[in-house]
């Protein structure tokens, strides 16, 4: 349980001690919520509780603040999705950008107009966080080219003035794209400030214990971790950092995709969308059913936003089904009009103007057998 959980539990105990009504705690369940799926804490149990509770008071907040973040974020339903992609990295930017105590006033005010002008700076901050994950992502690029990733079994990269409070997010991306344990340093002096990413089955912070003697200070867990370090000590701590990398055999670790079944022709449509979002709400721990559907012809394919993403109609007998696969850009040179292809993804609906499709996301995709 998060921080927000931990002082929800602490509120209700209050409450009962000294015999409030349970709606003078549960009132505040809107606000938790957020806190709850936006952490990324396992959605299981009493967090999951929270959540689902969480979101039918968010649907009728009296909170000025939330409803007009919301409203703002462009989200027309209420779900972990609107928590997770509308409102988590709009309150996060602010923190991130050192301008948290705005989200504290976004939350606390009576004022609709405030609200409004408090969510704009919101929306303004996540920009410049985007602009400066964007920047520090490319610079770390192309660090890596020189470098030649595919022979490295770790990823520790350094950059003078990076954004301490974004390079978390660009390490997760980079460890993502190589999958490979990644480590960013953001020096200001002769003093590093990192972040650190993982992927499952390599533990992180023990990386960090067995490489502490390069270290000033450091913390985290198997999966995520900060550290801080001495300049003098950088190209000691990447070849050590390589060193364990090597002896616990990376290169043997591969990707994985859960699959929870095998979908077909029959499934695309809204009934089983519907019944799909009866499992909301998602998150860590209990993530949206990722479905395979085989034997596919590709009837168009481009790439969006200057490559970054992967748009597709495909075809099985006459039905036409579309599909997105965000990050997933490079495969438009790959895959052609008429490859059979089988994908694994989610089904969704795209709200997309007035019309309401049956979309699949894309997480894989590779070529009919």
């Amino acid at each position: 349980m998060q921080v927000a959980g931990v002082v929800f539990k602490l509120i209700q105990a209050i409450s009962i001690k000294l015999g409030l009504d349970d709606k003078e705690y549960l009132k505040y369940l809107d606000i938790v919520c957020v806190g709850t799926i936006s952490d990324i804490v396992p959605l299981v149990d009493e967090n999951r509780v929270i959540a689902k509770l969480g979101l039918k008071l968010i649907a009728q907040t009296k909170n000025i603040g939330l409803k007009t973040i919301i409203m703002d974020s462009g989200y027309k339903n209420i779900d972990s999705t609107t928590i997770s992609f509308g409102v988590a990295p709009r309150i996060n930017a602010c923190g991130r950008m050192g301008f948290q105590n705005e989200a504290l006033k976004l939350f606390l005010t009576n004022n609709i107009q405030e609200a409004r002008e408090i969510t704009a700076k919101l929306n303004k901050y996540n920009s410049q966080r985007q602009f400066k994950e964007k920047e520090i992502f490319e610079q770390a690029i192309l660090k890596l080219e020189k470098e030649d990733v595919n022979k490295l079994n770790s990823i520790v990269l350094c950059g003078d003035n990076w954004h301490h409070g974004v390079i978390g997010i660009v390490a997760s991306k980079i460890a993502e794209k190589f999958f490979k344990p990644t480590i960013l340093i953001c020096f200001e002096g002769d003093i590093g400030k990192g972040s650190g990413r993982s992927l499952p089955g390599f533990d992180l912070h023990g990386a960090l214990v067995n490489s502490s003697e390069y270290l000033e200070k450091y913390g985290g867990h198997e999966m995520a971790v900060g550290v801080s370090l001495k300049k003098e000590n950088y190209d000691k701590f990447k070849k050590k950092f390589e060193e364990i990398a090597i002896s616990q055999n990376i290169k043997d670790i591969v990707p994985v995709i859960m699959i929870d079944g095998i979908i077909t022709s029959k499934d695309i449509n809204k009934e089983t969308v519907q019944e799909i979002q009866k499992l909301e709400p998602f998150g860590e721990k209990n993530k949206m059913p990722i479905f395979v559907y085989k034997n596919l012809k590709i009837d168009s394919i481009r790439a969006l936003s200057e490559g970054k993403h992967l748009k597709l109609t495909l075809k099985d007998d006459n039905l036409l089904i579309n599909a997105i696969g965000f990050n997933l850009g490079h495969l438009s040179e790959e895959y052609t009009i008429g490859d059979k292809v089988d994908i694994a993804g989610m089904l969704e609906i795209n709200n997309f103007g007035n019309q309401e499709l049956v979309q699949i996301n894309i997480k894989d995709i590779m070529k009919s057998i």
